[in-house]
């Protein structure tokens, strides 16, 4: 079915492999509305419950863009650009299923934005992250300016950002930009682990969760009113009433996402 990107469906979580190896899995256009498709998978197919996104080989997550693509581009065609790569990583950031970033190598520009649209990141230890556009006479265009001060802080980020120098995964982890860091070896084993913890819980308390996060960020939503409606929903729910008597037996919840 796709030609850039890999998938497959294993216990509900759906693997989503950034395909190039021999790009050091950049991301081109074909990429981008591969991924797309992808995306919506997610939010259609009822056998996913979550997704973890990676890259194909052990040396890249996604190293950038396709930097050949730049060079025919005119600034109302990057207008267009940048457009889409926002719909797609918004889509991803919004997503009612958790979506890991597994971070197998670099994650360089639009990978970084990709890693950082995830609802979280794990890293191998050889990862490495970078915002590097300003050596292309660029900036970030797929949200990275705004995902990046939101996660590290407006100083690291501007000092990523106008350096385009590269951090470490250790680095990454101590200014929070990932969650955990692992070897390479247990990279996907790790993403498994939390998602299945994950996949016990109360799916649509999990996409409140997600959906309020995120409102935090955005200055067009009192995401405090929203919490307070999200927190009111949940009592019309069955998974409530499942979950809170389950609780009071002392018993495992089985929630049934109604």
């Amino acid at each position: 079915m796709y030609q850039t990107i890999r998938t497959e469906l294993t216990d509900n979580i759906f693997f989503i492999y950034i395909n190039r190896p021999d790009k050091m899995n950049a991301l081109n256009q074909e990429v981008m509305t591969e991924l797309a498709l992808a995306i919506d998978e997610i939010y259609t197919n009822t056998q996913i419950k979550s997704a973890v996104i990676t890259g194909t080989g052990e040396k890249a997550f996604v190293a950038g863009a396709d930097i050949a693509e730049f060079l025919t581009i005119s600034a109302q065609q990057g207008i267009e650009l940048a457009k889409k790569g926002h719909v797609i990583f918004k889509r991803i950031e919004d997503s009612p299923k958790p979506i890991i970033a597994a971070v197998n190598g670099f994650a360089l520009g639009g990978g970084c934005e990709l890693a950082m649209a995830c609802h979280f990141r794990i890293a191998s230890a050889n990862a490495e992250f970078g915002q590097p556009e300003v050596k292309l006479g660029l900036i970030p265009g797929y949200g990275g300016t705004q995902r990046l001060t939101a996660l590290i802080g407006k100083g690291k980020a501007l000092e990523l950002m106008m350096t385009g120098n590269m951090i470490n995964a250790n680095d990454a982890l101590a200014w929070g930009l990932v969650n955990y860091v692992v070897p390479s070896e247990e990279l996907i084993a790790k993403a498994k682990e939390i998602l299945k913890t994950i996949h016990t819980r109360a799916p649509l308390a999990i996409a409140r969760v997600i959906k309020c996060a995120n409102a935090a960020f955005d200055k067009d939503i009192d995401s405090y009113e929203l919490e307070i409606a999200e927190f009111s929903a949940c009592f019309a729910t069955k998974d409530l009433q499942i979950g809170a008597a389950a609780f009071i037996k002392k018993e495992k919840a089985i929630f049934t996402g109604e």
